[in-house]
């Protein structure tokens, strides 16, 4: 059965590149889509990125759309593309004091200094592209949140708009990439999206997927043979309370790993899970 799913990332090669995220954001989809899938990718419209050389378009309304971020009332704006030599759309999140200054580097100043607003710069987007869909006249069965990047997605989704007129029926699916510092939210964050995290988190520095593993729908863990997240995953009290969410996916190691088989699977347990 074919699905609606909307994929949320912040690199998809060649629009933005610091990791193999940006390659996944391309295979992946690309083979969701030719599984049958109704997939559309949403990024961070970044200054770097030409809008001239990969043609990148106005759509009317998609201008000016309307949400709420730390009690006061925000408006972005997104154009639309396609991942070049590809038929799968790319929607570029527009706003120009967290994105359009950024390098290159993404998360990191050009002196290499990590960027200590990391994570209210996308959990901003995530609440923001989340606040897209009526404007999309498309609302999809799935959406899947990468990394930590997206995290705060499942509980955004459950405490806020899980309940408003067109978004039910909606699930979630975090892929996780990576399980490093920048997983560690400041608990601010959260108050600034206005969900609450489980009373059994303690502290101001919070698990990104820790926070989610109770709202999230679906958890899928990307392991190579040099990196085991689903062991780190599961380190995490409410990660193991919920291991029945927990899915480990083996992938490649390298540079350019191949996501044929990972597709594969992945599309298999959306099908299961939410067909």
């Amino acid at each position: 059965m074919s699905l609606k799913l909307f994929y949320f990332t912040t690199e998809i090669s060649p629009f933005a590149n610091t990791s193999n995220l940006s390659k996944y954001s391309v295979d992946v989809p690309l083979a969701l889509q030719e599984f049958g899938h109704d997939i559309r990718t949403i990024l961070p419209k970044y200054g770097f990125v030409s809008e001239r050389k990969y043609i990148l378009r106005e759509v009317i309304r998609l201008r000016e759309i309307p949400f709420d971020f730390n009690g006061e009332s925000e408006i972005v704006s997104a154009k639309s593309a396609f991942i070049p030599k590809t038929r799968v759309q790319v929607y570029f999140l527009e706003n120009k004091e967290w994105f359009k200054p950024l390098s290159d580097l993404l998360y990191k100043a050009k002196n290499g200094r990590i960027l200590s607003d990391n994570d209210q710069r996308y959990a901003y987007f995530s609440m923001a592209s989340i606040a897209t869909l009526p404007h999309l006249f498309w609302k999809p069965d799935v959406i899947i949140c990468n990394d930590w990047q997206t995290a705060t997605v499942p509980l955004i989704y459950q405490q806020i708009y899980k309940t408003k007129e067109f978004y039910d029926n909606i699930k979630t699916v975090l892929t996780v990439h990576n399980f490093d510092d920048h997983a560690t939210y400041d608990r601010s964050v959260y108050d600034k999206l206005g969900v609450s995290v489980s009373s059994k988190i303690k502290g101001n520095q919070i698990n990104c997927y820790e926070a989610a593993a109770e709202d999230v729908d679906l958890i899928i863990s990307l392991d190579s043979p040099s990196v085991n997240n689903t062991k780190k995953l599961l380190s995490l009290p409410l990660i193991k309370q919920n291991k029945k969410k927990l899915l480990s996916v083996k992938i490649e190691d390298g540079d350019t790993p191949n996501y044929e088989t990972t597709s594969s699977i992945i599309n298999e347990e959306l099908s299961k899970h939410f067909a």
